[in-house]
């Protein structure tokens, strides 16, 4: 389990495990690899609305999994544009594909050249993430 968790090059992260891809002048959020890992089989998750305003480190929603509920967090301030509707039926997508089906939402910033310097680049989320698993 140790550092086996993948950490796409082009993303941003959390201490929280969301991760951010940035797409023109919008964001696309998950959650990241570990934390579905961690979570196990997702039965649910709770979408943020459409048209929401959110901020730094605010809740966006939940995954739930049989194990245990967690929060999702923004990694940035901004504007709901889009969530993921297929989740709505098909929950397990986070588990089988967080960074590419299993998105949660797309945020248009508020300010990214604000928030961005704030997020963990990829090197220090793998450090972060080995940190964790090697005190497991």
């Amino acid at each position: 389990m140790k550092g086996e968790f993948q950490i796409p090059a082009e993303f941003y992260y959390t201490k929280e495990h969301e991760w951010v891809r940035i797409e023109g002048a919008n964001c696309r959020i998950g959650v990241t690899d570990y934390a579905q890992n961690s979570l196990h089989e997702i039965v649910y998750v709770d979408l943020p609305k459409v048209g929401a305003r959110v901020a730094l480190m605010q809740s966006l929603g939940t995954v739930e999994s049989v194990k245990a509920v967690a929060d999702v967090y923004s990694p940035i301030s901004g504007v709901v544009l889009e969530v993921n509707s297929e989740l709505s039926d098909a929950p397990e997508l986070v588990n089988k594909s967080p960074y590419e089906k299993g998105w949660i939402t797309i945020i248009r910033p508020d300010d990214m050249k604000k928030d961005l310097p704030l997020l963990m680049k990829p090197e220090a989320y793998r450090d972060f993430v080995l940190k964790i698993t090697e005190k497991k």
